[in-house]
């Protein structure tokens, strides 16, 4: 009988590969097998690798196939772009092993590599708009109901996080990121900043604009766009060449 292998879900950050760990490329190279979204596959070199590419959409069923190869003895990688502990694969595969009605994937060894967050990298690319407290939220409703997301959304902007907003729009999507920032006009001033990173790191592609709550607008975003909506403390600062950046303090006001 074959002894089970291992699956590390590995995650090889938003951008270019510099930006994906050592540790991260140690456990792809020993891999036998790299499964994961096409386009996260095609960021990695794999020469000697058995590649499995799935569509965006089937996280579950990505899972699972992993976890069959791993049972069979092989070790395998789980690409995940960005970090694959934050709305990606990480939660997938346990998911997966929860759920499981079967003991075949019982003696595989599983494990998380980090990765260089899309949170992380937007908010360096704007200055320090997470430097106090945040939160991330997700706007896809394809797993949670909308009437959830408007809530945790409503308190997030009442407790002055600032917050990273995933996944804020797509083809099949196209209405929830206006409807997110209306909501956000309710509660947070019209001139909070906003930053709107659209694949940062990924080259020619990347755009970043730093603008308003008040003047944001949901069609300069697309399904590769993180926002970052700041606090009641965020502000503007002045750059050279008239670039902005944004930043929170470390500090707020209220302190006995």
């Amino acid at each position: 009988m074959t002894a089970p292998g291992w699956i590390r879900i590995v995650g090889i950050g938003p951008g270019p590969a510099e930006w994906t760990t050592p540790e991260a490329l140690a456990v792809v190279e020993a891999a036998d097998d790299l499964v994961g979204y096409a386009p996260y596959l095609d960021r990695v070199e794999s020469a000697h690798h058995r590649r499995h590419a799935s569509d965006n959409r089937e996280e579950i069923a990505r899972a699972r196939h992993a976890l069959d190869l791993a049972a069979e003895g092989a070790g395998v990688a789980v690409i995940s772009g960005g970090d694959p502990g934050i709305f990606a694969m990480a939660a997938a595969v346990m998911e997966a092993l929860e759920t499981a009605d079967h003991d075949r994937w019982a003696g595989v060894d599983v494990g998380v590599v980090p990765g260089l967050s899309a949170l992380q990298a937007v908010a360096a690319r704007a200055g320090a708009p997470l430097g106090n407290d945040f939160c991330a939220l997700s706007l896809s409703d394809n797993l949670k109901p909308w009437s959830l997301i408007q809530r945790r959304l409503r308190l997030a902007a009442e407790a002055d996080f600032a917050i990273a907003l995933y996944n804020p729009i797509s083809r099949s999507r196209p209405w929830q990121l206006g409807a997110a920032l209306e909501l956000l006009r309710e509660v947070r001033a019209t001139d909070t900043p906003v930053v709107l990173g659209t694949a940062v790191g990924r080259g020619e592609s990347e755009q970043l604009v730093l603008t308003t709550l008040g003047e944001a607008d949901p069609e300069w975003a697309d399904m590769r766009t993180l926002l970052i909506i700041g606090a009641s403390t965020s502000r503007f600062l002045a750059g050279p060449e008239g670039r902005r950046r944004v930043y929170t303090p470390r500090w707020h006001e209220g302190l006995e």
